[in-house]
């Protein structure tokens, strides 16, 4: 069908008046395009209490058309024998997924209709898409913590006793700030969050009663074909005033040693991840601690490839890789243990997974970091940051990088 002019350079869309859900994932930086779902066709909700999450997962996946959606860290408990025993206000499902009514392909230059071409309502939908954005009308909230910075501080007191036992060797801790009475419009404060960080796996989910608002820069998995690729990120600094300023903090970061050991211990993980899964002597590190630089902070991340084997779907890969060692630990499984002794909250979705999946087979998904999680019923508004403790580890600097990480967060609730 003929786009409009008004649509062909697209990238970032209006999604408030909608009226319908929508999954919307940005991949601006990598690929110069975003996928927008708009309403369910047909859907699959798990929680944890499922026996057979990844069974019926596959067989969900297994139909024709686009598929977009997430996976919880929760469901870490039906990979290990682990619980979630935590607080978790947000009450969303644990793996959910939908078939959209509508999928459509944007990028700078054109918009593709992928899903719906001949349904009713194409016209009405591509219309309110079009429609020029406002600006975002944001009212304060503001988030507390949930932890205290004393509490914090003893927590990782406790974590690097772990780590000189030999107990781990690396372990993510995150801690939730929380406003139990927020009134937002969560399509706005997503706007403030891309555009505060401009990060290139930001995601706009809002569906029932939840939205999920995400700034991401990290990549859990792509797989094109047989080609799969993971980019954990380790290793945080902010950027600097001037540019000389920041030429020296981004110099500062690729040679700190700290940064670099945290970096290389969560590659060997994954590497080990893919390894479960792929064709023999194809996993291979393609960028090794290389210093990416986004609109808030620099960010260290590495690139590993692998050939997915024949005898391999996308259930074995995610069981074999999820959840992502970056949010976990090594150790993996004993780290995740600790995180469920020592975090005060459930961390639900956050630290989970969102993504689509193609009618190919071919998907992309993000890490759920740097992102708000609101419940529109309750009006629970919450935000978890985190960062990787290891024997270097200064518990001082780790709470002042956890600010800086929620910086974004906190200065998108601000009118």
């Amino acid at each position: 069908m003929q786009i409009s002019s008004d649509l062909v350079n697209i990238l970032f869309p209006n999604l408030s008046n909608l009226g319908m859900p929508v999954f919307y994932l940005h991949d601006g930086t990598y690929s110069e395009r975003s996928i927008l779902g708009v309403g369910i066709k047909s859907s699959i909700r798990l929680s944890d209490s499922s026996d057979a999450v990844f069974t019926l997962f596959d067989a969900f996946i297994q139909k024709p058309g686009w598929k977009m959606g997430y996976f919880s860290y929760n469901l870490k408990n039906r990979l290990e024998r682990l619980e979630s025993p935590k607080f978790n206000p947000h009450s969303m499902p644990d793996l959910f997924f939908v078939q959209p009514e509508f999928v459509f392909e944007l990028s700078k230059g054109a918009m593709k209709v992928l899903e719906g071409k001949h349904h009713p309502d194409l016209e009405k939908v591509i219309k309110a898409i079009g429609e020029k954005c406002g600006d975002p009308q944001i009212s304060e909230v503001e988030l507390q913590a949930r932890t205290s910075r004393k509490e914090y501080l003893e927590a990782l007191k406790r974590i690097k006793g772990h780590i000189q036992q030999g107990d781990i060797y690396e372990m993510n801790y995150c801690q939730e700030f929380f406003n139990h009475d927020a009134q937002i419009d969560p399509f706005s404060v997503y706007r403030r969050v891309h555009e505060a960080t401009q990060a290139p796996f930001s995601a706009y989910f809002n569906w029932d009663d939840h939205a999920i608002m995400c700034g991401s820069p990290e990549r859990y998995i792509r797989k094109q074909g047989q080609k799969i690729l993971s980019q954990p990120i380790k290793g945080t600094v902010r950027r600097g005033k001037d540019e000389q300023e920041d030429i020296a903090l981004k110099t500062a970061l690729k040679s700190d040693p700290k940064e670099r050991a945290e970096n290389i211990m969560i590659t060997d993980l994954v590497r080990n991840d893919l390894s479960k899964v792929a064709t023999k002597g194809s996993v291979q590190v393609d960028e090794l601690c290389e210093v990416y630089s986004f609109k808030t902070v620099h960010q260290m991340i590495t690139s590993i490839s692998a050939q997915l084997r024949p005898d391999c779907g996308l259930k074995e890969l995610v069981q074999a890789t999820f959840p992502m060692g970056s949010m976990t630990g090594a150790p993996k499984v004993r780290a995740m243990q600790l995180i469920d002794e020592l975090e005060s909250t459930n961390r639900g979705v956050y630290s989970g997974a969102m993504g689509y999946i193609d009618p190919e087979g071919n998907m992309d998904f993000n890490v759920v970091i740097r992102s708000l999680l609101y419940h529109k019923k309750k009006r629970y508004l919450s935000a978890l940051v985190g960062g990787a403790i290891t024997s270097g580890s200064v518990p001082e600097k780790e709470y002042e990088e956890c600010l800086l990480k929620a910086d974004a967060l906190f200065n998108a609730l601000k009118p």
